[in-house]
């Protein structure tokens, strides 16, 4: 059974060959040398320190522990000679040498950061998507990490969870798009070449559903939700070949994730036939007890019985299996099974052919910063970005005249990389300051701070505790704003450069009030009660509340957080030298009282007029309309583009043929742009009650002035499946609608009839 479970994952990572049999027969051999200390030993992941952002806990005395053979792994450790340090540790003082996996954070990039994951999937461009994890895989290996934290593919349809930040957004066909493609970049088509890694998928399962928003908060939900709306990017990692899952902090129909049976054998293993291995979050087995499923050793037993293979820094596996063992509260095929995935993924890795094969220090030398990554960088930034507005077409500026570069965040360099950029060095960003006076040759450009980016104290020191990015300057709020106002007076136009610090999203980072901070709010009045023209160029990690902003005579531009390249990136696109293409992958709603607000939500029974307008006894609010501010799919651009002519290719088919739907797209604007063109399905009539519409196909066109292009995108079998009653997969037959447009209300439709 055990060997069987090794084969699927192999066959899953497509290296199914007399090579991996020889892999599977030398763990083998291995395992039979082990002592069950030893065998413990592999299922721990220790950090000794040094600025590792995900947790408390700092592993204790690791160069014995490593010497003893109780480690399976670090992570906080990079750098061709501190690895090797490590290894030559494992290798030459431990009694079998088995060599050390050694992991990292590398969430969106790793010297080389670009766009947080949210603005990344934004591009809704699966080639670049898997390009960007190629790069960071190529740099990180050049590091010494063979073992990434990433992808994360929570589904997150609650933008104050600040872990929004860190995935695709709230859809789950798009999100399993780019779960695929990032596990492809990683990992290659060989896992034992030097320039490829691990791919660990997180966080199983359910995370992004933490209720109120609040982090490492609690998940309840239905099994048919699960299977429908989060689970799909999860199975779709595993599909690309993940060689690693890493559980969630939350519970999973009350039982935490890292002692979850159902999650981690029944679904992850028998259902999905995953081979690879599990490892928990930071100390999230130890968390358990605060959960209330008992003791350290109770939770440790519960989590190795449940398919847990690793122990993230807890130290739990390792000082209370042993006793469980003597107790029979764990068996030793539990041991074993566990340690045998461990080895199997270091066997895939290549570290047993050579422990030191990713410790070359003329790759990093080469490798990591070089020019072609910093240019893709800022390829993929300007790919992300998101125009919501161009009050009286303002954008692109020209590159002329005098423009007044404003803003806490315009001359902030340690601020563009955004949230979980632990690898990154925000000294070697560029300041959108920099990054305008590089492109905006020919324009005078002058800076004024204008605001800080909270006068909140108590909120700055909540969020400095994460990472020290809110600096509250020593002027009063009335004279950076006066000299704001002055300098915006004596210029021809004014760029507003607002939003969140970096920490003001990500891990730790959730946020009741989504607004733009009132300091920057005050800052943007006054600028548009200059009456010059106002382009705001708005960073965040998440979807924010922009209601009063959005109804103000201004521009408006989403950026994320860029990266490395971020000034440079930015200057491109509010000049003109890229045209944005960038879709929203997550609701924007008018206030907090909407959340969640999604594209795919049910019908009710008593819905709200279309018109929008209210009704008594129907699902209305009294207060605002049921309408997101901004919705999924949306993005506009500096041209425009006209739908025309949807047809499919049948009216009628029976099960397990596909269906195509073909729509003519012109550019009818005056710049060449991109477009994705968005299909949406609805299933009328079938047996649960069905979604409005849901993503099923998209395709990114580039169209020149004038130019049009049929545009045809291909339905499967799959794609009009879904998770029913029973949890089965099925389709059903009856009526479907098919929506085509660019953007998650797409109007244009036709249906079909399945047999």
């Amino acid at each position: 059974m055990h060997n069987k479970k090794i084969v699927l994952a192999l066959m899953a990572l497509s290296f199914w060959s007399a090579q991996a049999q020889k892999r599977i027969q030398e763990v083998e051999v291995l395992l039979n040398k082990m002592t069950i200390e030893e065998k413990i030993g592999q299922l721990n992941l220790l950090t000794p320190g040094g600025g590792v952002a995900t947790g408390e806990v700092v592993s204790k005395d690791v160069e014995s522990k490593i010497k003893n053979g109780q480690v399976g792994g670090l992570f906080g450790v990079s750098g061709p000679e501190k690895v090797r340090i490590a290894q030559e540790i494992a290798v030459n003082n431990s009694r079998l040498g088995i060599p050390l996996l050694i992991g990292s954070d590398v969430i969106h990039g790793y010297k080389t950061t670009y766009p947080i994951p949210l603005g990344l999937s934004s591009s809704w461009d699966m080639e670049l998507v898997k390009q960007a994890a190629q790069m960071a895989a190529k740099e990180a290996t050049a590091d010494g990490i063979n073992w990434n934290f990433s992808p994360m593919v929570d589904i997150a349809r609650d933008p104050r969870w600040g872990r929004i930040s860190e995935g695709a957004g709230e859809d789950p066909y798009l999100g399993s798009k780019i779960a695929e493609a990032m596990v492809k970049g990683y990992q290659g088509d060989d896992l034992s070449a030097t320039h490829t890694m691990l791919a660990c998928v997180k966080h199983f399962a359910l995370y992004g559903a933490s209720e109120a928003g609040r982090d490492y908060h609690t998940v309840d939900m239905s099994k048919i939700k699960m299977f429908n709306q989060y689970l799909p990017p999860y199975e779709a990692a595993i599909r690309a070949g993940a060689a690693s899952v890493m559980s969630s902090f939350n519970d999973v129909d009350g039982v935490p994730a890292s002692g979850n049976s159902w999650l981690l054998t029944d679904l992850l293993r028998d259902r999905w036939g995953f081979g690879g291995f599990v490892v928990s979050d930071y100390t999230s087995v130890n968390e358990m007890i605060a959960h209330g499923l008992g003791d350290l050793q109770a939770v440790s037993a519960l989590a190795l019985k449940a398919g847990l293979d690793m122990d993230m820094v807890g130290e739990g596996f390792q000082t209370t299996l042993k006793k469980s063992l003597d107790q029979g509260k764990v068996t030793e095929t539990d041991i074993t099974n566990a340690c045998r995935r461990v080895l199997e993924a270091k066997y895939l890795s290549g570290l047993f052919d050579d422990p030191y094969r990713y410790l070359d220090p003329q790759r990093a030398k080469k490798d990591i910063l070089a020019e072609d990554n910093r240019a893709l960088a800022r390829k993929l930034a300007t790919h992300s970005f998101v125009l919501l507005k161009n009050h009286n077409n303002i954008l692109p500026l020209k590159k002329a005249g005098k423009i007044a570069l404003v803003g806490p965040l315009a001359d902030s360099r340690e601020n563009m990389l955004g949230t979980w950029a632990p690898t990154g060095d925000f000294n070697l960003a560029v300041t959108i300051l920099e990054g305008f006076k590089n492109v905006g040759a020919g324009a005078i450009i002058q800076f004024a701070k204008g605001a800080n980016i909270s006068d909140d104290t108590d909120f700055a020191k909540n969020v400095n505790a994460l990472g020290e990015r809110i600096v509250i300057d020593e002027r009063s709020s009335e004279t950076m704003l006066k000299e704001a106002v002055d300098l915006t007076n004596t210029s021809d136009v004014v760029v507003a450069v607002v939003g969140e610090a970096s920490e003001m999203s990500g891990e730790s980072s959730s946020r009741t009030d989504i607004s733009i901070p009132e300091s920057q709010k005050r800052l943007i009045r006054a600028l548009v009660d200059t009456g010059k023209p106002v382009v705001l160029v708005l960073m965040s990690g998440r979807p924010l509340t922009i209601s009063e902003e959005l109804d103000m005579p201004v521009s408006i531009l989403q950026v994320w957080h860029p990266g490395v390249e971020a000034g440079n990136a930015i200057a491109d696109v509010v000049f003109g030298d890229y045209n944005p293409s960038g879709k929203l992958t997550a609701t924007w709603p008018i206030n907090v009282g909407q959340i969640p607000i999604y594209h795919s939500a049910k019908v009710t029974g008593r819905p709200a007029p279309e018109s929008g307008e209210f009704q008594k006894f129907r699902s209305n609010y009294l207060d605002a309309p049921n309408t997101p501010l901004l919705p999924f799919g949306y993005g506009l651009s500096y041209t425009t583009f006209e739908y025309s002519d949807l047809r499919l290719s049948k009216k009628e088919i029976g099960r397990g043929e596909s269906i195509s739907a073909t729509v003519t797209v012109k550019n009818t604007g005056d710049h060449t742009g991109e477009e994705v063109v968005q299909l949406y399905l609805r299933d009328v009539v079938r047996s649960i009650a069905p979604p409005k519409r849901q993503l099923k196909g998209f395709q990114k066109i580039k169209l020149k002035k004038g130019e049009r292009k049929e545009v045809t995108i291909t339905l499967t079998p799959d794609d009009l499946k879904f998770y029913d009653a029973q949890l089965e997969f099925v389709s059903e037959p009856g009526e479907f609608k098919i929506f085509v447009g660019t953007d998650s209300n797409a109007d244009l439709s036709e249906s079909f009839i399945l047999r």
